[in-house]
C-alpha cells in the first residue's frame, strides 16, 4: 500500500507484542541458534519512522466500534476510515490437566523461544514436544542443537502425516533419531503434573516422560474474538470475500485469522498474495485472491524435504516411486488422468519446484512419464539436457522463495534492472535472504537468465 501510494494513507499500527514485525518462520533458526533476533526484524524502527507510520506496539486492542469507526486501545482511542484485521492465529493448547503449569509454552513467538533458549541454558535439562508437524520438529531440532534431551510425541502413525506419507515419514523418523531426538508416534497425552511447574508427562498407555520443559505444538486457531466481539461474521475465521473485505464494507482482513470460500491458512505463501490484493482493493483498483496449490518444506538443517499437492490414495491414481534407502532418498508422484497431481521428495528436492510448477499448470505428463521420476535434466534429451532449461521454463509466478513471498518474475526484474550476483537479488528481492533454502535456485534463475 505505501509503495504504491506513499503520502495516501496515514496508518496507526497496534501489536499486542512489544515490537515491530518480525519473520515468524525464522524463529526456528534463532532458537538454534543459526540466527539472532536482530537478522530476522522485517521492518526496523527507521522503516516506519521513514513511512510515517505510528507504532502502538505493546498495546493490546481492547474493542472496535464499527459505527464510531473508532479502535480503542490499551492507551486510547483512534478513528479510521478504513481498518485492517491481521491479527494471525492462537496456538491450540491440549485441555489436559497440567496444562497451565509453569513450564508448558506453545511456539509462536519470540518470548516463546527465548522461553526455549532460557531453559535450554540449564545443563542436562529436558524436553517434550507435543506435536510432529511442520513447528513441532523445528522447535524439537532447535532444542536439541541447544543441548537438551528432546522427546517428540505425535498422536498420528507417522510423522507430518498431512504432508508426508508413511515412508517418507519413516525417513524423517530415522533422521531425527540419528541426531538424538526421541520420537514415540500414536502417543497421547493423559496429563503434565509438577508441583510449581512441568516435572513429567504421562501418556496414555502409562509412559511417563521427566521433562523441565513442554513444547505444545498441536496446531493453530485463527485469532477471530476481536471481530466476533465487533459483531463482523465470523466461521472458523473472520469471513472475507475475493478482494478481502469483510462482513463490514469498510473492514478488511488477511492472514492466519481469516476464512475465505471454507478454508483457513497457515502457510505463508498466500498471506502474501493476501495483503497484495488487500492493497489493491484500498487503492480501489480491481484484484481477487485466488487459492493456490502449496508447497511445504521443512526448516531443520540438514534435513531435505518437500511436499506438494494431494497424495492420498484414491481410484483412478498411480504411483511412481524411487526409493534409495542407502542414501536415505525417497521420491513419490501421484499421477491422475495423466496429470501429476502431488509429489513427496525426501533427502534430495532439488526439482521440488519444477514438479510443484507441473502440479499448478495440469500439464499433461505422458510424453514423460518413463523419465518424469528423474526430472527435469531428463526431458526431451535424456540426462544430457541443459538443468537450466527447467529453471527457464518455470512461469514467472512460480515462487522462488517462501519465506519472504518472492516469485521468479520479481526475481527476473531485479536482474534486467542490473543484478547480476546472488547478493544483489538477495538485497533487491529478499529471495533466499531468510532460511536459504532457496539459494541454490535463485542461482539457477541467474545463471538462466545471465
Amino acid at each position: 500500500l505505501l509503495a504504491a501510494d506513499p503520502d495516501g494513507w496515514a496508518v496507526p499500527l497496534f501489536n499486542a507484542e512489544p515490537r515491530g514485525n518480525y519473520n515468524r518462520i525464522m524463529l526456528s533458526p534463532v532458537l538454534s541458534g543459526e540466527k539472532s533476533y536482530a537478522e530476522i526484524v522485517t521492518h526496523g524502527d527507521d522503516w516506519y519512522a521513514a513511512r510515517g507510520v505510528t507504532c502502538r506496539f505493546g498495546e493490546k486492542v481492547v474493542s472496535i466500534d464499527r459505527q464510531a469507526k473508532t479502535v480503542t486501545g490499551e492507551n486510547g482511542t483512534v478513528d479510521y476510515d478504513k481498518l485492517m484485521f491481521a491479527t494471525g492465529s492462537s496456538p491450540f493448547i491440549i485441555p489436559c490437566p497440567g496444562h497451565d503449569l509453569s513450564g508448558v509454552i506453545a511456539y509462536r513467538d519470540l518470548d516463546d523461544t527465548n522461553a526455549m533458549i532460557e531453559a535450554s541454558a540449564t545443563p542436562g535439562a529436558r524436553a517434550v514436544v507435543i506435536g510432529g508437524g511442520l513447528l513441532g520438529l523445528e522447535a524439537a531440532a532447535g532444542l536439541r542443537l541447544r543441548g537438551m534431551e528432546v522427546t517428540v510425541l505425535h498422536l498420528a502413525g507417522h510423522l507430518m502425516e498431512r504432508q508426508l506419507d508413511p515412508a517418507a515419514g519413516y525417513l524423517l523418523q530415522k533422521d531425527l533419531e540419528s541426531r538424538g531426538i526421541t520420537v514415540l508416534t500414536q502417543a497421547s497425552t493423559k496429563e503434565i503434573t509438577g508441583t510449581d511447574r512441568a516435572e513429567m508427562v504421562k501418556l496414555e498407555d502409562g509412559t511417563e516422560l521427566p521433562a523441565d520443559l513442554v513444547v505444545m505444538a498441536v496446531g493453530i486457531r485463527p485469532q477471530v474474538q476481536l471481530a466476533k466481539d465487533a459483531g463482523l461474521a465470523v466461521g472458523k475465521g473472520i469471513h472475507v470475500d475475493d478482494q478481502m473485505i469483510t462482513s463490514d464494507e469498510d473492514i478488511l482482513a488477511v492472514g492466519e485469522c481469516i476464512e475465505h470460500q471454507g478454508a483457513i491458512f497457515g502457510l505463508v505463501a498466500p498471506l502474501y498474495d493476501q495483503a497484495k490484493v488487500a492493497a489493491a482493493t484500498l487503492l480501489d483498483e480491481e484484484a481477487a485472491f485466488k487459492q493456490r496449490q502449496l508447497s511445504t518444506k521443512l526448516k531443520v538443517t540438514g534435513v531435505d524435504l518437500f511436499s506438494a499437492g494431494d497424495f492420498a490414495e484414491g481410484e483412478g491414481r498411480e504411483d511412481i516411486v524411487y526409493r534409495d534407502p542407502g542414501r536415505g532418498i525417497y521420491k513419490r508422484l501421484v499421477i491422475e488422468d495423466e496429470c501429476l497431481i502431488g509429489a513427496v521428495m525426501y533427502g534430495d528436492t532439488a526439482d521440488g519446484n519444477w514438479f510443484f510448477g507441473l502440479i499448478k499448470d495440469g500439464t499433461d505428463i505422458s510424453e514423460m512419464r518413463e523419465t518424469l521420476i528423474f526430472g527435469p535434466a531428463y526431458q526431451g534429451g535424456g540426462a544430457q539436457a541443459d538443468p537450466l532449461a527447467a529453471v527457464a521454463a518455470l512461469p514467472d509466478d512460480a515462487e522462488i522463495c517462501g519465506c519472504n513471498g518472492v516469485c521468479k518474475g520479481q526475481i527476473v526484474k531485479a536482474i534486467e534492472g542490473g543484478a547480476t550476483s546472488l547478493g544483489d537479488v538477495k538485497a533487491q528481492t529478499k529471495a533466499s535472504a531468510s532460511c536459504g533454502t532457496c539459494t541454490g535456485l535463485v542461482e539457477q534463475v541467474l545463471a538462466a537468465m545471465l
